[in-house]
């Protein structure tokens, strides 16, 4: 949950797949912990042999369920408008299936370059350096550890399931309570890079 909160529409979805398998997920707890992939969550509540069979119906019930009630996080449009500006590519990764996160987006109206889904940690350094990324924001101690991975600076975003105390722990450069400091932060990176270049 960097850019936006889908809390809402994935308890729904939880719960809409709990109608529809039988199987009791406590919704709030499973959104609790949102991040790492969606079979990690789904073994906590089904056995090993009907996890497949329940990641294709939550999948299959996500549209209908999560997509409205998701919004912005608190100055996420700003700190997307300040990458912009630089200009700089928008590219989001994420554990979620990438279909899924183009869906959010087209929902809100918020226009990125590349969406890579369906990676996480170590998964997601990979794609950090195939695509020459500069810096990296994420809320997730994997997060951090995959710009760690990347050799990247990366800012941490208390929004999600993880602490200031674990993301820092975990590599984050510098730590915000939402993304409204990212594009001060941001331009201070590039002036501190246009010094040292000497442009």
């Amino acid at each position: 949950m960097t850019l936006l909160d889908t809390r809402l529409g994935v308890a729904a979805t939880w719960r809409a797949l709990t109608a529809s398998t039988g199987v009791h997920v406590d919704a709030d707890l499973a959104v609790s912990r949102l991040g790492p992939p969606l079979r990690l969550e789904m073994a906590e509540w089904f056995p090993a042999e009907r996890i497949e069979e329940a990641v294709g119906i939550y999948r299959a019930l996500y549209p209908d369920h999560a997509i409205t009630p998701s919004v912005a996080l608190p100055g996420a449009l700003a700190a997307l408008a300040a990458v912009r500006r630089v200009p700089a590519q928008i590219v989001v990764i994420s554990s979620k299936l990438g279909r899924l996160v183009e869906l959010h987006l087209a929902h809100l109206g918020i226009e990125v370059d590349q969406v890579y889904g369906d990676v996480f940690h170590a998964g997601k350094a990979e794609v950090l350096r195939d695509i020459g990324a500069a810096l990296y924001v994420g809320d997730h101690v994997a997060d951090m550890q995959a710009g760690v991975l990347a050799g990247i600076p990366v800012v941490g975003v208390t929004s999600g399931p993880c602490s200031a105390e674990e993301l820092e722990a975990a590599g984050a450069t510098v730590v915000f309570p939402d993304l409204y400091p990212f594009p001060a932060f941001l331009q201070g990176m590039i002036s501190v890079g246009s010094a040292v270049s000497g442009d």
